[in-house]
């Protein structure tokens, strides 16, 4: 669980690569002074999955054309389109993409909008039979042809027989006479068919249980109809439910979630008859103190991930070490050892779960060698380098996930996903690959080589016999690895299902988007987005404007994941993401630790529900940033205490205490 794999290796290799050919491109290019460089043309409009070609020309003071070639083009986000050494622009997803060409020490920039691919399959639910004067809003989904969700895209809709069923221009049928009627969405050209079943009005009434209920914000109460009419009551009816007053909200299943305290009246509708139920909702508090117990640092060191097993804690950093730290004493940690890689981001560091094999992931090597490096950690004082995996992984590792004897790694170059088995751990070998078969992927060769774009892979988690992998633009994918339901195995990874989001619609033009973590939790798979603006630089000293939602998605149907609530902090960008005993830790970057409770059933918006059990500042005067926080992720260890990682300041190992008292305003952790 980690940071921004391609985002930084490509990021931060490629503009070192720009500036050394800047630097030499005088001499190399004959020693002709270039005064501009031109990019034709400089503005133009396209689609998701088309190629277009831009032309460059250097020219000299005078304007004159000096017929030199291009150095090297490149294009921006890295996850909306790529270019290709001839300048020919592969366009992935939707947005605003920067392109750019170096010529003689000087560079041209051009733009694209990319339009989102168009509609090309619509979803509608079927809708349960209507008596007469009954409403009932259709849920309809467009999506483009690799399933992508168009929320924003604009529907029609059109009803065959009007005096049976009319619909609105927000897709709202209402029901008119007994009949047959079809109702048509259309969007791009795409259509879609649902049949209208309205039947004559024979309820007589309607009771909503339970009649009255109390409870506190974020909790779920699931409200149940009774239908009758003059034959008793009726099974499977259609039902309209609506709540009253502003902060609160109830879905079609009659599942009614509150954000606010207050009192709300809930209305289930058959027909012309209703009923109605009360509900009084009281504040969530559960806010308890966070003690800062100790801490760890390095002097002018980013840290990055961490890991705690026992008395030992092993943090990764964005540079080519691995400290070990002695936390028999959590209020003093003892730095025991550090380890040196050949690497200038080390990403991930785990061990199996008896501690004896330390697995750490490596980015930027400088002899290309990537890979994976196993650990002896039979003194977890002092790992020593066991072994590596570098055969097919070169192009790099972000993340790396230990089930057993198998790691499994996300693959930098190609956006696939590894399986390593490494029961003969000074032979490693791999047993499996498995990759999500984006139409838009394509392989492109570059100044470091050939390299996959379009595809990208963050994160993975292995649970019970299933991966779930978080695959940037392409959303949640859930594999069976061993669990038996779909016949796979480690060696042998099969598809189950897939959760796919609209990311530029989320986050608009100029981020960098997608699905970064994972984490399983009983019924709920959290989903963290890592959203940050294009040409960040994470070895800046400035602060690092960044976004994120964690989403939670319902999996109790492992076939069909569904989303039914998020978290989203409105201060800082979601990152990696850690639950235990209900309680959700985890890193928000500018936003600093976080702690929220994940107890009962999740719907809605977690954040407003007032959910948060606390908040820690990570800022600090020694930070490599001074005083400003970019928290990175969060592990409990089990007994009572919690360990945040900040890349600007280190490890913070926290208490959580009571609950603190109402009209408390002090900031925890600081």
């Amino acid at each position: 669980m980690s940071w921004c794999h391609t985002i930084s290796i490509k990021l931060i290799s490629f503009l070192s690569l720009i500036i050394l050919m800047c630097g030499f491109s005088a001499a190399q290019q004959g020693g002709v002074a270039v005064s501009t460089v031109e990019v034709t043309p400089a503005t133009m409009e396209a689609e998701v999955g088309q190629q277009v070609r831009f032309k460059a020309a250097a020219k000299d003071s005078n304007g004159r054309d000096l017929n030199l070639k291009p150095m090297i083009w490149f294009a921006s986000p890295f996850d909306l389109a790529a270019v290709d050494e001839s300048g020919v622009i592969s366009l992935f997803n939707p947005g605003e993409v920067t392109v750019g060409v170096v010529i003689g020490g000087k560079t041209g920039r051009a733009k694209i909008i990319v339009k989102p691919a168009r509609v090309t399959k619509i979803d509608i639910s079927p809708v349960k039979p209507l008596p007469v004067l009954a409403t009932e809003k259709l849920a309809v989904t467009a999506r483009t042809a690799s399933g992508d969700p168009r929320s924003q895209a604009p529907i029609s809709y059109s009803s065959d027989n009007p005096k049976v069923a009319m619909v609105d221009a927000a897709g709202v049928v209402t029901a008119l006479a007994p009949g047959r009627a079809n109702v048509k969405a259309t969007a791009d050209g795409a259509a879609s068919t649902v049949s209208i079943n309205v039947v004559a009005n024979t309820v007589l009434g309607v009771t909503v249980e339970p009649k009255t209920s109390s409870v506190r914000t974020g909790d779920v109460i699931r409200f149940t109809a009774r239908v009758k009419d003059a034959g008793g009551e009726v099974k499977d009816p259609s039902l309209r439910w609506s709540v009253s007053g502003d902060g609160a909200a109830i879905e079609p299943d009659g599942g009614f979630v509150a954000e606010r305290p207050g009192s709300y009246v809930v209305s289930a509708s058959s027909g012309s008859q209703s009923g109605i139920a009360t509900v009084a909702v009281s504040p969530r508090n559960v806010e308890r103190e966070l003690e800062v117990v100790g801490r760890a640092t390095a002097k002018d060191i980013q840290m990055s991930e961490e890991w705690i097993i026992g008395n030992y804690m092993y943090v990764s950093t964005i540079f080519d070490k691995v400290f070990t730290y002695d936390i028999s004493d959590p209020a003093n940690p003892k730095l025991t050892d550090t380890l040196n890689v050949d690497a200038r981001i080390v990403n991930d560091v785990s061990t199996t779960a008896d501690g004896k094999i330390g697995v750490i992931t490596r980015e930027a090597a400088s002899s290309r060698k990537n890979g994976i490096v196993f650990l002896d950690m039979s003194d977890p004082a002092h790992p020593k380098v066991l072994s590596e995996y570098t055969e097919t992984v070169t192009g790099g590792v972000h993340s790396a996930f230990v089930n057993g004897n198998y790691v499994y790694l996300t693959d930098d170059a190609t956006g696939s996903m590894r399986v390593i088995d490494f029961k003969n751990v000074k032979a490693p070998k791999e047993v499996a690959r498995w990759q999500v078969e984006s139409p838009n992927a394509r392989e492109i060769s570059g100044p470091e080589g050939v390299a996959t774009h379009g595809r990208y892979l963050h994160d993975v988690q292995v649970k019970d016999g299933l991966a779930y992998l978080a695959y940037w633009r392409d959303g949640l994918i859930i594999l069976d690895v061993g669990n038996g339901m779909k016949g796979g195995s480690p060696e042998k990874p099969v598809f189950v299902s897939q959760l796919r989001l609209n990311y530029n619609e989320m986050y608009g033009n100029g981020w960098l988007a997608g699905a970064h973590a994972v984490f399983r939790y009983k019924n709920y798979v959290f989903v963290g987005d890592e959203v940050l603006l294009d040409g960040f630089d994470i070895t800046a000293r400035n602060r690092v404007p960044a976004r994120g939602i964690v989403h939670v998605v319902d999996v109790s149907n492992i076939n069909h994941p569904r989303k039914v609530a998020e978290y989203e902090v409105p201060e800082g960008g979601a990152h990696n993401i850690w639950v235990l005993d209900d309680i959700l830790y985890m890193g928000y970057y500018g936003a600093g630790g976080r702690v929220l409770d994940v107890s009962g059933e999740l719907r809605g918006d977690l954040y407003r529900q007032g959910r948060e059990i606390g908040r820690l500042f990570t800022g600090a005067a020694d930070g490599f940033r001074p005083n400003l926080p970019f928290t990175w992720g969060a592990q409990p260890d089990g007994k009572g205490l919690v360990y945040f990682n900040d890349i600007n300041s280190g490890i913070w190992i926290v208490k959580l205490g009571k609950l603190r008292q109402k009209g408390s305003t002090s900031e925890p952790g600081k």
